[in-house]
């Protein structure tokens, strides 16, 4: 996998494992267009953390349509063209879905997210950024967003392993899955270089790439 077929690279993984971050670098880095998701647009975000259970439904939707519209305005606009880098995989979406609402909220999200699946092409690399509950937890209270300080080791740990089934069974698109615990890819030239030569370097459908 080179760089220059790499048109559309998504970089993904649970809250708090840096994922902007590197993608924000990676779109330095290419000259690429950006498409990041924006949690302080949706209205309901703060609610959700404080009473999960009333406003998960409205928190997911927001954000289906957000990135459904999106991926959609992108398509239309033929700027795959160019190199984009995003901090989110529309597949992933009921993920969080499956794990906050209720099986009848579920079943309408379902629904719904079958209506509005845009058209547009599967990336060419998918970046999957894993650390342990524990050290999400430590990041996600590093960076000290009020409506995030709820957010608990429990609920990271269900999380971190929905993302590992999910990411399990991916096949749409090559996977680099990154073990990010020891690696700082904003701050330390020498791990984002190694990151580069490892994608530059990649030949199967899914590699690995950690550092003990």
């Amino acid at each position: 996998m080179f760089f220059n077929r790499a048109r559309y690279v998504v970089v993904e993984g649970p809250i708090g494992v840096g994922k902007t971050s590197l993608a924000r670098r990676l779109a330095q880095h290419l000259t690429a267009a950006t498409l990041f998701e924006k949690p302080e647009d949706n209205p309901f975000l703060e609610k959700f953390y404080q009473d999960p259970a009333r406003h998960a439904l409205a928190t997911q939707l927001f954000f289906l349509f957000q990135r459904s519209n999106e991926l959609r305005d992108i398509a239309q606009l033929d700027l795959f063209g160019a190199s984009t880098v995003a901090d989110y995989l529309f597949e992933k979406d009921p993920l969080f879905a499956r794990l906050n609402l209720s099986d009848a909220e579920f079943a309408l999200y379902q629904q719904i997210y079958q209506t509005l699946k845009p058209q547009t092409p599967s990336p060419d690399l998918v970046i999957y950024l894993q650390a342990a509950p524990e050290v999400l937890l430590d990041r996600v209270r590093g960076r000290a967003q009020h409506y995030e300080q709820s957010i608990t080791e429990g609920y990271l740990s269900r999380l971190t392993q929905s993302y590992n089934e999910f990411f399990y069974h991916y096949d749409a698109s090559p996977v680099l899955v990154v073990n990010s615990e020891h690696l700082n890819f904003v701050d330390g030239d020498e791990d984002f270089s190694e990151l580069l030569q490892r994608i530059t370097d990649m030949r199967g459908q899914r590699e690995f790439f950690s550092r003990g």
